[in-house]
């Protein structure tokens, strides 16, 4: 099967599981702050050319708005991202099932990145969300919640090398 298609699959299946993580992570009490409904807030945001917030949690709430945001994280943050690691695949020719599952996981925590970098700062937040809504911790909360993502695509790719 085509690496594109394996890595698309593949980040929505770890989307699944970064979903996962998070709400077991959020239940002993570490979050980023991030929500589905803030996630789609700021997509259709974007949508009419607003990339930045002062604070996005206390933006106008938009129709729609919880939708847009598991269409999104899903079609965009999940398997939109994860076509990165295919090209990555390729660049370095990495073809065993090992490498492509342990890449995976290194790819996830890499990730880690977006939300510091541009999702967070887009939030008004700021870098690595240190103005975040109090008691979050994304710092922490990023790297723990996208490790199952890496993983998820990681192993899809690697699956797909050996069917």
């Amino acid at each position: 099967m085509n690496s594109y298609v394996l890595a698309y699959v593949g980040g929505i299946v770890g989307a699944v599981l970064m979903d996962i993580t998070e709400t077991l992570a959020a239940r002993a009490g570490l979050t980023s702050g991030v929500s589905v409904g803030l996630v789609g807030r700021w997509a259709l945001g974007l949508l009419r050319g607003q990339w930045t917030h002062a604070d996005i949690a206390r933006s106008a709430a938009q129709p729609g708005e919880a939708r847009m945001g598991w269409a999104f994280h899903f079609l965009i943050g999940g398997g939109g991202v994860a076509l990165l690691y295919a090209v990555w695949l390729q660049a370095v020719g990495w073809t065993l099932p090992a490498h492509r599952l342990w890449g995976g996981v290194a790819f996830g925590v890499v990730t880690s990145l977006l939300p510091w970098l541009l999702l967070l700062p887009a939030f008004g937040w700021g870098w690595f969300g240190r103005r975040g809504p109090k008691g979050s911790n994304a710092l922490l909360a990023s790297p723990v919640s996208h490790l199952p993502y890496g993983l998820g695509v990681g192993a899809i790719m690697a699956l797909g090398s050996v069917l």
